[in-house]
C-alpha cells in the first residue's frame, strides 16, 4: 500500500474493508456507482496500490484475507482432484446461506410476506436454472391457498399473458446476477399496469433501469465460481413458511382439505 492516498482512494479502501464480500461480487461499474466516482478513478486506484487492473485488485483482496474461504477451498479441490468434493461443496453452501442471512434485508422479507398475503394472484417469472426455486415456491404457495401461475419466459407469449396482469396481482421474479431483458420488461410495465413486484437477486447494487418494489438478496457464490440454488431455494422456503404462519388458521384449513382429498381418493390418486 502506498504511503499516501488521496481522500477518494482512502474512501475506496474503507469501502472494500467494510464490504469485502459484496466488493468481490461487484464489477468495476458497480463499485464506481456505489462510491459515486468514475471507473477511471477506480482503475487509477488499482494501479496506485500495485495492481495491474481491477480484476487483479480483487484477486489481491482475496489473497490478503486471513480466512481461506470455502469458495477457494472448493476451487482448490476441483483443480487438484484431491479431498472430499462433497464436503467442500456442502461447506460452500453453508457459506452461501450464512452470507444470505447476513445480507438479506429483514424489512424487505417481511414486506414480501405481506405483499404475497394480500395478492389477488401471484405470477412467477424464471428462466433456466432459476425455474427450480420458482417451481418450489409455486408448490408451497398453492398449498397455502394462493392462486399461482408461471409466466412464459419471454417472447410474444409473455407479452400476451402480461397484458392480463394488473392491480392486486404480484409478480415474483428470479433474475440473479444480471437482469434479463424479459425481466426488465416486467419491471418496466409494473407502473402502467399497477401490479407489484418481488425480485430474487444476487446484486447488492443496481444501475439505471426499472427496479422491483421489493428486492430479496440471495448469495450464490463469488463471481467466477459455480453458482448454486441453495440460497434462493432456502429463501423461497422461508417465504412460504412465514406466509403460512401469518395466515394462521386459513393456511391450516387449506392443508386439511388437501389431506382429506388424499385420504378420500387414495386408491385413485
Amino acid at each position: 500500500m502506498p504511503d499516501k492516498l488521496t481522500a477518494t482512494e482512502q474512501g475506496i479502501v474503507e469501502y472494500i474493508a467494510a464490504h469485502r464480500d459484496e466488493f468481490l461480487c461487484m464489477t468495476i461499474g458497480q463499485l464506481s456507482e456505489a462510491l459515486h466516482i468514475s471507473e477511471a478513478t477506480v482503475s487509477r486506484f488499482a494501479r496506485h496500490v500495485g495492481c495491474e487492473d481491477f480484476k487483479h485488485l480483487k484477486r489481491t483482496v482475496v489473497e490478503q484475507t486471513v480466512q481461506f474461504g470455502p469458495a477457494q477451498k472448493l476451487s482448490q479441490t476441483l483443480q487438484t482432484g484431491e479431498g472430499d468434493l462433497l464436503a467442500a461443496w456442502m461447506e460452500q453452501q453453508r457459506y452461501n446461506l450464512q452470507k444470505t442471512l447476513e445480507l438479506l434485508d429483514r424489512d424487505a422479507f417481511a414486506a414480501a410476506v405481506e405483499t404475497l398475503q394480500n395478492a389477488r394472484k401471484v405470477f412467477l417469472h424464471a428462466r433456466n436454472a432459476s425455474r427450480a426455486p420458482a417451481a418450489l415456491l409455486e408448490y408451497r404457495l398453492r398449498r397455502t391457498g394462493l392462486e399461482v401461475e408461471q409466466l412464459p419466459a419471454a417472447g410474444s407469449e409473455l407479452a400476451e399473458r402480461l397484458a392480463s396482469v394488473g392491480p392486486g396481482d404480484v409478480v415474483v421474479l428470479f433474475s440473479f446476477a444480471k437482469l434479463s431483458a424479459a425481466a426488465g420488461v416486467i419491471l418496466d410495465h409494473q407502473r402502467q399496469a399497477g401490479y407489484r413486484t418481488i425480485l430474487f437477486t444476487s446484486r447488492s447494487y443496481h444501475g439505471e433501469g426499472p427496479r422491483a418494489g421489493i428486492d430479496l438478496f440471495v448469495y450464490r457464490g463469488d463471481e467466477n465460481e459455480q453458482h448454486s440454488m441453495s440460497a434462493p431455494i432456502a429463501v423461497a422456503e422461508a417465504l412460504a413458511l412465514a406466509l403460512s404462519a401469518r395466515m394462521g388458521d386459513a393456511a391450516l384449513r387449506r392443508l386439511d382439505v388437501i389431506q382429506k382429498l388424499k385420504g378420500e381418493y387414495k386408491d385413485k390418486l
